[in-house]
């Protein structure tokens, strides 16, 4: 059960593979390949190489290598199907299934992404248009959006209305309740979800529809924030404010910027950084963070870390080394939205981002630039309110690092403090203010209403956990030079066997006429030969190979050719004469004739016109023949 084959097929050939994985990791091209840092594993220098033409990838330390079904696999956690799916949508295929109830639950949810789609133009137009938002208008105008800004990003008014949204868009109660639009309240009507709030669609990394974030204007009453609850569609600990629209930015600048508000991101795309996401109504966790380390490794922390990092310190570290992440913050005054200090001055915006300090340099500044370091009383103070941060940091390198810091501006000795930390003689940061209320409280608040309705039933996936991908047979990192001639990774097999063989799968055409079994001696490279004769396409031939073969095709499928395909096809030829000679010569009844006649055919081989003849003569000897004379 499943997609049919030939609709697989077409995804594959048209998907772009070097756009699709360039939305995770920055490709360069050298060459006809593409390379960059590899998704899968951790490394400094490229070896993770991608055929455009034939569609393919081939990682040469981890060995990870597939197509684009394979790596849209490998990144979003997904089924075959699902991988599929999500390819096909994005290049315009409709796909058909083996089984029509196969394609039930992706229909639904297809249907339902329309759905929310169709609310969130409603929502834009009445923003737009309705007299009843002209107050939303002015609080947007107040906080820097013009109206192209304002259509850039769809925002929209939900009026303070019972269900104006559901009569209009003719919703059942269970379209309302699957896409948390609205829901049935007591007296069994429609109602819907928002009302007197200003929206911001939210959608999946994507494009995909799967929500809003609703804001209240200033001074009525209500909670701050309310987001669509969860549903099959929206979960709001694995999705990220424009993440869609970020992620070609974050790749790009292997850097993401997390906020809190969903106006403090569109500030970050208005003053010239348009890599910045935020969290929907929730604290940063596991899912986002692992979500975020297939497009960048540098996170910074553009909201209150004084705040939220003192309760989630442990966390932060444990993303650091989980993850292979550096976490950092861009400092804003204390109490302020990076919202507001766009509209102050953008120029310092930009400087906080570019200045964003490590989480631990970031909290030590804080304690000991606020302190009063002029009495022997305060500088001990201080120190200890810094051990406590410190002490809190797992590695203890790190800890040394700044223990000496602390040390010379408090001017104490390091010693004392090292003792003090090992013994864990340290007091604990204090609980701080919140200078914030927390999003968590708001984001599932029930809607304002005098006749409130059910809530919409959430649910609670499981966490997959870190992400390990497959692996393909072991192998051992190299550095990749920009030299195209050279295999990516490191040293080149540059024997005519191996040259024939990554001929006969980049430029079949040059070699095609010099192909035969006989050419190839070493098991897996007669394998490969007949994998590759036995298949009309490279993608056929890996998929129907034993894993051995399927690797080595995916690597020479990365890499690329000599230009003269000639040498290597008469090198080989001159090899296959040369193992009929010694069979030959070591059989009891060789003849003479036939040893002289092969020597001089070897002798002869070369890209002259006899030489080919020769040549020619040499390979239909030894297919006749089997690989004997």
């Amino acid at each position: 059960m499943g997609i049919v084959d030939e609709d697989i097929a077409r995804v594959r050939a048209a998907t772009d593979i070097v756009a699709l994985i360039g939305e995770y990791v920055q490709l360069r091209q050298v060459g006809q390949r593409w390379r960059g840092l590899c998704p899968f594993h951790t490394e400094k220098t490229g070896s993770f190489y991608v055929n455009a033409i034939d569609g393919l990838y081939h990682c040469f330390g981890c060995q990870a290598s597939g197509d684009a079904i394979t790596f849209v696999r490998e990144q979003e956690h997904l089924g075959f199907a699902e991988a599929v799916e999500r390819l096909a949508a994005k290049v315009g295929i409709s796909l058909t299934y083996d089984k029509p109830g196969e394609s039930k639950d992706r229909s639904e949810r297809k249907r339902l992404a329309g759905v929310l789609a169709a609310a969130e133009d409603w929502y834009h137009q009445r923003l737009l248009d309705a007299p009843d938002a002209a107050p939303a208008r002015k609080y947007l105008r107040d906080r820097g959006f013009d109206g192209d800004e304002v259509r850039e990003w769809k925002i929209g008014w939900a009026p303070d209305d019972w269900d104006q949204l559901a009569t209009a868009l003719r919703l059942s109660i269970k379209d309302l309740k699957a896409t948390g639009l609205g829901f049935e309240n007591r007296r069994r009507r429609a109602q819907d979800h928002f009302r007197g709030r200003i929206l911001f669609p939210i959608h999946d990394a994507d494009g995909t529809p799967v929500g809003f974030g609703g804001r209240i204007l200033p001074g009525l009453e209500g909670s701050k924030y309310v987001n669509t609850p969860q549903t099959p569609m929206y979960d709001k600990s694995r999705v990220l404010f424009a993440l869609d629209r970020a992620k070609v930015g974050i790749v790009a600048a292997d850097e993401v910027v997390v906020c809190e508000g969903y106006t403090d991101v569109t500030a970050f795309f208005r003053v010239g950084i348009p890599r910045a996401v935020a969290t929907c109504g929730t604290a940063l966790t596991d899912e986002h963070v692992q979500l975020l380390r297939r497009f960048a490794r540098r996170i910074v922390l553009a909201f209150d870390a004084d705040t939220a990092g003192q309760a989630a310190a442990d966390r932060f570290y444990q993303w650091e080394a989980r993850f292979d992440l550096d976490v950092v913050v861009a400092a804003m005054p204390p109490g302020v939205d990076p919202a507001d200090v766009a509209l102050r001055s953008p120029g310092e915006l930009v400087a906080a981002v570019e200045n964003a300090r490590p989480f631990l340099e970031f909290r030590l500044s804080r304690i000991l630039d606020g302190a009063d370091l002029d009495s022997a009383e305060h500088r001990a103070r201080a120190a200890e309110e810094a051990l406590g941060v410190i002490a809190e940091h797992p590695n203890d390198l790190v800890r040394d690092q700044y223990l000496m810091r602390v040390a010379d501006r408090c001017r104490l000795d390091v010693d004392r403090l090292r003792q003090r930390v090992a013994s864990g003689d340290v007091r604990k940061p204090a609980p701080p203010e919140p200078v914030r209320r927390r999003r968590e409280e708001a984001a599932d608040a029930p809607p304002r209403t005098d006749d409130p309705g059910p809530r919409v039933p959430g649910h609670d996936p499981e966490d997959p956990g870190p992400h390990e991908p497959s692996r393909g047979r072991g192998g051992r990192a190299h550095a990749a030079g920009d030299d195209p001639s050279r295999r990516p990774g490191g040293s080149r097999d540059d024997s005519p066997a191996v040259e024939v063989l990554r001929l006969a799968v980049n430029r079949p055409e040059d070699v095609v006429d010099w192909l035969d079994e006989c050419l190839f001696e070493e098991p897996l490279h007669l394998e490969t030969y007949r994998a590759l004769m036995a298949a009309t396409t490279i993608h056929e031939a890996i998929e129907s190979s034993p894993p051995d073969v399927a690797a080595f095709l995916s690597r020479l499928s990365v890499e690329e050719p000599v230009d003269d395909a000639l040498d290597p096809v008469l090198l080989q030829v001159r090899a296959t004469g040369r193992r009929l000679l010694a069979i030959e010569r070591s059989a009891q009844d060789s003849d003479l004739e036939v040893l002289t006649r092969l020597a001089g055919l070897v002798g002869r081989v070369g890209p002259t016109d006899d030489g080919l003849g020769a040549a020619r003569e040499l390979l239909t000897l030894a297919a006749r023949t089997g690989g004997s004379p």
